[in-house]
């Protein structure tokens, strides 16, 4: 396998469990996105960036983004995760809001993280209930599956996380 280096952006855990799972699998270094530098990609075949979904962007993105010519003939891909199931619809629209111009042919996984909103900061967690004050006014037999998921979840801890979501970005770093 190339040598490679995971870069990540975790802000409750869930995206640092997969980090841990993918270095075990790959033996891929591993760094903070913050903690990344321009020259923090130099000497590496593949680049892995991990980070949550929040309000549609991924997190840790900005680092890709500003360093994008590091980026010139290494295998990269993007992983994310977030509450809700995978949705493909819902994925491509991440992709869009995420993944544009330089970046637009990366290809980006998706696993499914937790929820607990005693954890959460008091604005994460305003600006949830917020969000499910709107979505509880719709009929829920229209409800998309985030919908359907943030619902559920209230109130609730879950842990959705799981080793089969890498797989996918497992095989794609093999080939």
């Amino acid at each position: 396998m190339a040598k490679g280096i995971i870069i990540y952006q975790s802000k409750y855990g869930s995206t640092k469990k997969y980090v841990q799972w993918l270095k075990e699998a790959t033996g891929f270094d591993v760094i903070e996105a913050k903690k990344a530098k321009a020259d923090t990609m130099n000497g590496y075949d593949t680049v892995v960036l991990c980070g949550a979904v929040y309000a549609s962007g991924i997190a840790g993105i900005s680092y890709l983004r500003k360093n994008k010519n590091a980026l010139s003939g290494k295998r990269t891909a993007i992983f994310c995760v977030g509450a809700s199931p995978y949705d493909d619809k819902a994925l491509e629209e991440v992709k869009n809001h995420n993944l544009k111009e330089d970046l637009k042919d990366i290809p980006l996984f998706y696993g499914r993280g937790a929820w607990d909103e005693e954890a959460m900061t008091f604005t994460d967690r305003t600006m949830c209930r917020m969000l499910q004050k709107s979505v509880g006014k719709k009929d829920p037999s229209e409800y998309e599956p985030w919908m359907t998921a943030l619902m559920c979840a209230a109130g609730q801890k879950c842990d959705w996380t799981d080793k089969k979501y890498l797989e996918p970005l497992i095989d794609y770093i093999k080939q």
